[in-house]
């Protein structure tokens, strides 16, 4: 297949703004994938702050992390990521490049805890607010469960309505896929 899957387009994407030395969020940690994907972009000098409500998703990314000797780049809160304004430090705003969001519930976990749309909302806002232009915000939308209608349906509305002098949004779906397929809305601050 020469069409990029879901998240492999997703890491593509996050490649292109987050450079060695920048500040990159994972807004729900899961099993640590991303948070390692991100700490290898950062580097040595840059940062991974991670949020999830979970312990047992940061137990997970904090053994992945070790495992690769990456702990280091990384602060893993056990928070919603709607505190990001009040969990990252104020030096480190317009440093952060990139940011993921993998909706839904924690895979092999409790699927009645979901993320929800208004504080997946109010956290893009937030990264919006802090981001320099050519920041990217990737959010990977599952929403074959109970609540992901409602969270897409008000995730595409939030999306659609930004304004286009100040942020590309991207949606990249494989339409013809059954069983809700996951796809990206991608926004880059102008």
């Amino acid at each position: 297949m020469k069409l990029d899957r879901i998240l492999p387009f997703a890491r593509n994407l996050l490649k292109k703004a987050i450079q060695p030395g920048d500040i990159a969020v994972d807004a729900t940690l899961g099993n640590g994938h991303d948070t390692l994907f991100l700490a290898n972009l950062v580097g040595p000098e840059g940062k991974v702050y991670g949020f999830d409500i979970q312990a047992e998703a940061l137990f997970s990314t904090r053994s992945r992390l070790q495992e690769h000797q990456l702990l280091d780049r990384t602060v893993l809160l056990q928070k919603g990521h709607e505190n990001i304004n009040t969990s990252i430090l104020p030096e480190h705003y317009q440093k952060i490049t990139g940011g993921i969001f993998n909706l839904g519930y924690l895979p092999g976990g409790d699927k009645s805890i979901v993320t929800k749309a208004s504080t997946t909302i109010a956290a893009v806002e937030q990264l919006l607010e802090f981001m320099p232009k050519g920041g990217i915000i990737v959010l990977v939308i599952y929403h074959g469960h109970s609540e992901g209608a409602t969270e897409r349906d008000e995730l595409l509305k939030y999306a659609t309505d930004l304004n286009q002098n100040k942020f590309h949004v991207l949606h990249y779906q494989f339409v013809n896929q059954k069983n809700n397929p996951p796809f990206i809305i991608a926004i880059e601050k102008k």
